[in-house]
């Protein structure tokens, strides 16, 4: 039972971000740069909060800007609680941050700004999609790219 509620959870919170944008019928022409600029406000109002100014983190919340200081980790951090899945790949972060983000009240937000804070955090970690737009589709084909792990001798 568990198991079949657990995944029709993963189930609605993949369709929330895959609908149509009601209110911003516009959202889905926006292109990556476009979804940046407009999430830097936005993470500024829903975000900084708790992940801090710049995304470097605050005793509230972990980094999520600083991919080779530990920002987004492959694994989730033993001490986190709402986290339990890898973050893989930029749909993976997505998904968590629906269903979990703002703390206070997650869900809460257009599914447009999601993919705009989003992008804004990916271009503040150097990843920038030019004239892409940001959406699950894409999402799912971008790994976080991860510092290569030298062999110690």
């Amino acid at each position: 039972m568990k198991t079949m509620l657990k995944w029709c959870a993963v189930g609605l919170l993949a369709g929330c971000m895959q609908r149509e944008t009601r209110d911003d019928p516009g959202a889905k022409s926006e292109t990556f740069t476009q979804q940046a600029e407009a999430g830097g406000k936005l993470y500024g109002e829903s975000c900084a909060g708790c992940h801090g100014d710049s995304g470097q983190g605050t005793e509230k919340a972990p980094r999520v800007v600083g991919l080779s200081e530990g920002a987004l980790p492959l694994d989730p951090p033993p001490e986190r609680k709402k986290r339990t899945t890898r973050f893989r790949t930029v749909a993976d972060v997505a998904k968590f941050a629906v269903q979990y983000m703002p703390a206070k009240n997650p869900g809460s937000l257009p599914e447009a700004d999601y993919w705009r804070i989003l992008a804004f955090d990916l271009k503040a970690n150097g990843i920038d999609l030019g004239d892409q737009h940001l959406d699950m589709a894409l999402a799912e084909t971008l790994e976080i790219p991860r510092a290569a792990k030298t062999s110690q001798r």
